[in-house]
């Protein structure tokens, strides 16, 4: 999920909305891991979250919220 969410991100603002990364997302994901897509999204929040934290990523100031890549 953490590669798949930094590859989704784009590199500069404004960014993505949560709900167009998810969609990019389920994209990228192994099925073997994600067969039925349902649980990428609680994945994708709680990596968004550590990105986050991490400085890895940044959230806009915005409504709705949007993210990119630092």
């Amino acid at each position: 999920m953490h590669n798949a969410l930094l590859k989704a991100l784009p590199d500069a603002a404004p960014g993505w909305t949560f709900d167009e990364i998810i969609e990019t997302v389920k994209t990228n994901l192994s099925p073997k891991l994600f067969p039925d897509g349902k649980t990428s999204g609680w994945w994708a929040k709680t990596v968004q979250l550590d990105l986050e934290a991490k400085g890895q990523i940044i959230r806009s100031n915005t409504k709705p919220l949007r993210f990119y890549k630092t």
